[in-house]
C-alpha cells in the first residue's frame, strides 16, 4: 500500500506520530531523546541511584517492591534484571486485560516459577470491559483505555493494600515519544497517568459518557489511587529503562536463553520479531485502527527502533513496511462481536478518527494471515447489539452536533 507521509530522515517515524517534531534535518525529536540516551547519561551513575534505591527500600516490607507484570518482554526483563541483579523480593502484580494468549500463560507460569516470586492477578468484570472498549473506541479510535488504565491504575492500589511503597515499571516512554524526555528519571505518577495513559478520559467521565447507571465501583481498577494515601505510603513509581539503558531485542534474548521465554507470532508483524507484544490477541486490531488513523503500524515502530540501533537500513525498514503494514487482521471479527458493532460502523469510526494528512484508501486493504494459535482465541462474551447500538447512536449523534 502506497503511503507518502514525510518520515524522519533517521528513522521511520511519520509526521502523524504522537508527539512528533522534524528538526531543522529532518530528524524527529524521538531520535533525538535517543541520540541523548546514548551519548549524554552517565548510566553508571544512574545505576548507583538505582542501587541507593533498591537499598533503601529493602527488607522494611512485607515485599521489597511491586513488578507490574503482563509476561510480555519488557516486565519479563524487569522481573528478571531486578532478581538477578539486586537479589530482591518482588510482589508482582498482574492487571489481566481480557486477550492473554496461550503462549503467553505459559510463559508466565515458566517464568514464575523458575524465578520464584509471589504472584497476584486481576481480572476485571468482562461487561465492564466490553462498554469501556466500545466506548474509548467510539471517542478515541482506541478501544483500550482499560487495559491502559488497569495496567498504570491497578499495581497502585495493591501497593496501597499491601503497603509497599516501591513500585518498578519497565522501558520509560521517552524511548518512543516525547511526553517525558530522557533528561531527568520517568516518575510513574499521577501526572503521567493523566497526561500519557487515560487519553484525557477519567473514569467518572466514561460513567457519564457510558450512562447506563453503572456502579462506580466497577470503574474503581482504572482510577488512579488519591495522592494523599499514596504520599502516606512514601510511595516512588520508577522506570527500571530510567537507569539501566534500554534495549528490547537484547533483553529479549536474555530472557529467552536464561529462562526459556518463548516468542510468538503477532498479526501483521515480520516473523523476526517474535518477541514483540505477544501478549495480545487483539494486538493485530489495535494495530489495524492505528493504520486507518495515522498511517502507520508496529512495523514502523520496530524498524525505527533498529534503524537508530544499526541492526537495520533505512530502506530495508521501508520495504518492510510495504510488506507488512496496512492489512485486514483476521482477528477483526473476533474485535466485532466483543464490542457489538458492525464492520461498517466500525470503519465508520476508525475513520472518523484518522490525522491529517494521511488518508485510507479502504479499496487497497489485503487479509492478513491467520496465526496457528487464532483457533485458541477465546470469542466468548460477545456483546448484545442493542447497548452496542445504543452507545454507537449516542456517538454518532452527539458528531453530528460537533
Amino acid at each position: 500500500m502506497e503511503n507518502n507521509l514525510r518520515r524522519c530522515k533517521k528513522c521511520l517515524l511519520p509526521e502523524t506520530h504522537e508527539t512528533i517534531l522534524f528538526d531543522e534535518e529532518g530528524i524527529c525529536n524521538i531520535c533525538r531523546q535517543n541520540e541523548f540516551k546514548n551519548e549524554k547519561i552517565n548510566w553508571d551513575a544512574r545505576k548507583e541511584e538505582l542501587t541507593q534505591l533498591i537499598e533503601e527500600h529493602r527488607g522494611k516490607y512485607d515485599y521489597d517492591c511491586i513488578i507490574p507484570f503482563s509476561g510480555g518482554k519488557d516486565s519479563t526483563w524487569t522481573l528478571y534484571y531486578l532478581m538477578k541483579e539486586y537479589n530482591i523480593k518482588p510482589l508482582v502484580v498482574r492487571f489481566d486485560h481480557g486477550f492473554l494468549r496461550p503462549n503467553l500463560n505459559d510463559n508466565t507460569t515458566k517464568v514464575l516459577r523458575k524465578l520464584g516470586v509471589d504472584f497476584l492477578t486481576f481480572t476485571p468484570n468482562w461487561k465492564v470491559v466490553q462498554k469501556l472498549m466500545l466506548q474509548s473506541f467510539l471517542e478515541k479510535g482506541d478501544f483500550c483505555w482499560h487495559c491502559h488504565t488497569g495496567i498504570f491504575s491497578y499495581p497502585m492500589w495493591a501497593a496501597l493494600r499491601h503497603k509497599v511503597p516501591l513500585i518498578f515499571w519497565g522501558e520509560p516512554s521517552a524511548e518512543y515519544t516525547s511526553y517525558f524526555s530522557y533528561d531527568q528519571p520517568e516518575e510513574v505518577d499521577e501526572k503521567r497517568f493523566n497526561r500519557y495513559v487515560n487519553l484525557g478520559i477519567t473514569a467518572l467521565d466514561m460513567a457519564v459518557r457510558i450512562g447506563d447507571k453503572m456502579d462506580e465501583r466497577d470503574l474503581k481498577p482504572y482510577t488512579y489511587p488519591p495522592l494523599k494515601e499514596l504520599k502516606a505510603l512514601n510511595y516512588r513509581s520508577v522506570c527500571l529503562g530510567s537507569y539501566i539503558s534500554w534495549d528490547v531485542k537484547k533483553q529479549s534474548e536474555i530472557i529467552m536463553n536464561e529462562l526459556g521465554w518463548q516468542g510468538d507470532r503477532v498479526e501483521n508483524v515480520p516473523p523476526e520479531y517474535q518477541y514483540e507484544k505477544i501478549e495480545c490477541y487483539m494486538q493485530g486490531v489495535r494495530d489495524f485502527i492505528k493504520y486507518i488513523k495515522r498511517g502507520y503500524t508496529r512495523p514502523t515502530h520496530l524498524a525505527s527502533i533498529d534503524v537508530r540501533h544499526g541492526r537495520l537500513e533505512r530502506n530495508e525498514g521501508l520495504e518492510m513496511l510495504q510488506k507488512y503494514e496496512g492489512k485486514t487482521p483476521p482477528s477483526l471479527s473476533i474485535f466485532l462481536d466483543f464490542i457489538g458493532l458492525t464492520e461498517e460502523e466500525f470503519y465508520k469510526v476508525a475513520e472518523s478518527h484518522t490525522i491529517s494528512p494521511w488518508k485510507w484508501n479502504a479499496f487497497e486493504a489485503e487479509l492478513g494471515e491467520q496465526l496457528p494459535d487464532y483457533d485458541q482465541w477465546s470469542k466468548d462474551g460477545k456483546m448484545d447489539r442493542s447497548e452496542a447500538l445504543e452507545q454507537f447512536k449516542r456517538w454518532e449523534k452527539s458528531n453530528l452536533n460537533v
